[in-house]
């Protein structure tokens, strides 16, 4: 198996604060797979955005903010 992202687009993706919501697409090369979605401050605000979201082939990822 693969690795699905780098340690690098996860540092780069992950917010100083709040919650980044992010997609991956596997189309892409390594390195590059890794694409934001939108910044939440609330917890509650970015679950609900990532259950809505309507493509059931898509591949989400919650990243919480570091502080």
């Amino acid at each position: 198996m693969s690795v699905d992202v780098t340690e690098e687009e996860k540092k780069t993706l992950t917010p100083d604060s709040g919650f980044n919501l992010c997609g991956i697409d596997y189309f892409e090369s390594l390195g590059r797979r890794l694409y934001l979605i939108r910044h939440y401050e609330r917890y509650q605000d970015a679950l609900k955005a990532k259950k809505e979201r309507e493509n059931p082939n898509e591949y989400l990822i919650l990243y919480k903010g570091s502080s």
